[in-house]
């Protein structure tokens, strides 16, 4: 269906369905190959009709990528994309295309559970749309002010901690409330010093590359050693 329209993927390997074998297919370097998948016999998301409508086989790449994060075992998990042809993307482009699709996911669990939007309490579907709106409003404020400290301390925002951010927020918010309005500097100098302390909480480094050998990693064939643990990875 995603050909169909237009659109290329990238996405994690479902361990759940299939297995990444890199002794079959048509191999183009250490655990990275181009395979054949054949649909499934059947698929619970979609119906009878759109079924019948498949191809019986898609031609997809699996690479193997390893995720390196300071003080933790580096970890590896296969990547899986239409996206065949070398020359289009390189592994590291990959592998950077995932990195940016996992930052959605994280970007809306922020939302969802760091800032509690797990349960909406308006009953109207108007006032229900209003009170997103304010989540994400708050969401985008809160996003600026970690770009306004990465941009002053000349760091990635994404290596800033969302949920530190919010903490420390909260810690200053009884110092500007009770600030003297007719002293702009106080204010301006109390934001400077905000910005300063959210710059400092930074998470662990994460780098994500393709595998170069395969003996500098684990060499199960079957994708099992995917990524860590929730906790390693903070909500950003």
């Amino acid at each position: 269906m995603l050909k169909e329209r237009g659109f290329k993927l990238v996405s994690r390997l479902n361990k759940a369905h299939r297995k990444a074998d890199f002794r079959k297919g048509k191999r183009l370097g250490p655990d990275d190959h181009i395979v054949r998948w054949q649909k499934p016999n059947s698929i619970r998301s979609v119906d009878r009709k759109t079924y019948d409508s498949l191809p019986d086989d898609v031609m997809i790449r699996e690479v193997r990528i390893r995720i390196e994060q300071s003080g933790f075992r580096t970890k590896s998990m296969v990547v899986v994309t239409t996206l065949l042809d070398p020359e289009q993307a390189s592994n590291e482009e990959r592998a950077y295309l995932y990195r940016a699709r996992w930052n959605n996911e994280l970007d809306l669990r922020a939302i969802k559970s760091t800032m509690q939007m797990e349960s909406l309490h308006c009953k109207t579907t108007e006032r229900v749309r209003k009170e997103v709106q304010a989540y994400v409003l708050a969401y985008n404020l809160i996003r600026t002010i970690m770009a306004q400290a990465a941009t002053k301390h000349e760091i990635e925002p994404r290596s800033i901690s969302f949920k530190g951010t919010i903490q420390t927020l909260e810690a200053f918010q009884p110092l500007i409330a009770h600030h003297n309005p007719r002293s702009g500097a106080d204010l301006s100098c109390l934001y400077e010093q905000l910005l300063d302390a959210i710059a400092k909480l930074r998470l662990p480094n994460i780098v994500w590359a393709t595998v170069q050998t395969a003996s500098n990693l684990d060499s199960r064939n079957d994708g099992t050693n995917a990524m860590g643990s929730s906790e390693n990875h903070e909500l950003r």
